[in-house]
């Protein structure tokens, strides 16, 4: 649609010339003789621009152009001079004017005002756009929480929501959704304005992580042409994330809590501290309390981290939240590929909620976008899913139950599964809450380590 132009100019002559001029280009025109007729039009139309002269009987363009914001907040003034008055143009500037154009024969200098106008509006409205989708998407009523573990996660994160200020350390799996909580905390707080400035900690190599963490200045570096400002000052007023943040080296922790503490940096080759204002929140698959002890993550700077915690729930362990999470992305994969798939079977339902996710999420998703890519009609089925959710449909089932001292649930399907599938899966199950800890899921299990190796033994043909 094309542009809407407002111009007002009480010089008939040059009134006429520019309308003209913007007609040919095909942008919609009205033109006014006077601020006051311009105001009784925005009661009823409002435009994209408004080209305004400064030099006028009755209200002035400066007078004007304060009545007029009220009225048009969104609308961009270009105030139109003669040439001794530029300073006056320039105070509109101040006030709230976009740009000055000084009037003359010539028209030709309005075309490139008019398009960096329309480039801002279209970058403004971009902008507003996104923000709107984000807010959106992460919206806190958007959480898929069905299971007690993401219900109990969604009242710590309503919490800290009022909370701007506080670092936070998210702990998990991978795939589970550590940048997507990171995100609800940021776009339902406070800081939602701001920038969100997420960092992987290992998709930028070593040697450069420092500058792209703290910016350099011109010449600090051979390659440096021009000042950078770094991620940290880039977050201020917002959020900034980094992940992976296990995978800092010493060097880069030790800078990093220097940061923290005290809320500046300097720049590669700059001498100023700057100061900074961002909430931190850090994510790991890691567990930093053993990286701690074994010397590969700094104590103060876990300590600094770990204001507070929390831990997101791998997806085999909120089986309630598994149906939920398949028909938001069945919802959004048919919409990208242009199909109609409404719903999921039974038989599709059971394997999708028996299967265990290693990928958690991440892999939810890749599963539901091929199953929507080879489902022919409305409904996804069993058929339509990858091949190891199947074959894994034929082992029981295990979760854990978190309590005082954790509860572990086999599902055991009569005529399906035998008393030797039942225990390889507790052993199973256990090693992994152990971390594959092969004496301590010993001692849980009441056997000695060498009873436990010969079943694994035994399980695996050996």
């Amino acid at each position: 649609m094309p542009a809407t132009i407002f111009v007002t100019d009480d010089d008939d002559a040059v009134r006429t010339a520019i309308t003209r001029r913007l007609t040919r280009r095909h942008y919609i025109v009205r033109a006014f003789d006077s601020g006051e007729r311009l105001l009784e039009a925005l009661d009823h139309d409002l435009p994209d621009i408004i080209l305004l002269d400064l030099k006028m009987p009755g209200l002035s363009g400066l007078e004007t152009l304060k009545a007029l914001r009220p009225k048009a907040p969104h609308a961009l003034v270009i105030i139109l001079t003669a040439y001794g008055t530029v300073e006056d143009a320039v105070e509109a500037i101040k006030v709230g004017a976009y740009d000055f154009l000084i009037k003359s024969v010539d028209l030709a200098a309005i075309d490139p005002v008019i398009a960096r106008a329309l480039e801002y509006l279209d970058l403004q409205r971009r902008v507003a756009s996104n923000l709107q989708d984000a807010a959106s998407r992460y919206a806190l009523s958007h959480v898929i929480a069905e299971s007690p573990k993401m219900r109990a996660l969604i009242s710590q994160i309503q919490e800290l929501i009022q909370n701007p200020k506080t670092t936070v350390l998210l702990e998990g799996e991978t795939g589970t959704g550590k940048e997507f909580i990171a995100r609800v905390l940021h776009h339902n707080g406070p800081r939602q304005q701001g920038p969100f400035v997420g960092v992987n900690c290992t998709a930028i190599p070593h040697e450069l992580f420092e500058s792209e963490l703290f910016g350099y200045e011109r010449g600090a570096f051979t390659g440096a042409y021009q000042r950078k400002p770094g991620l940290c000052e880039q977050a201020e007023g917002g959020t900034l994330f980094l992940d992976e943040i296990g995978d800092l080296t010493l060097p880069m922790q030790a800078k990093l809590l220097r940061v923290l503490q005290e809320r500046s940096v300097k720049r590669l080759g700059g001498h100023d501290e700057i100061e900074v204002d961002f909430r931190l929140i850090a994510a790991t698959n890691r567990d930093l309390r053993k990286e701690v002890s074994q010397g590969r993550f700094r104590e103060d700077l876990f300590f600094r981290l770990n204001v507070v915690s929390l831990k997101l729930p791998p997806l085999r362990e909120r089986v309630e939240d598994i149906l939920p999470l398949c028909r938001r992305a069945l919802l959004k994969h048919s919409l990208a590929m242009g199909k109609e798939i409404t719903d999921i079977d039974l038989e599709a339902s059971q394997l999708l909620e028996r299967y265990t996710y290693p990928g958690n999420i991440r892999e939810l998703e890749n599963i539901i976008e091929r199953g929507v890519i080879f489902c022919k009609g409305k409904t996804l089925t069993a058929a339509d899913l990858p091949q190891e959710l199947r074959c894994q449909s034929s082992a029981p089932m295990a979760t854990v139950v978190e309590a005082e001292a954790p509860i572990l649930r086999i599902e055991m399907a009569l005529g399906r599964h035998t008393l030797e599938d039942i225990e390889q899966a507790i052993i199973e199950q256990v090693l992994h809450m152990t971390d594959f800890n092969k004496t301590q899921a010993a001692k849980f299990l009441g056997l000695t380590r060498f009873a436990l190796d010969r079943r694994l033994k035994k399980s695996s043909g050996e």
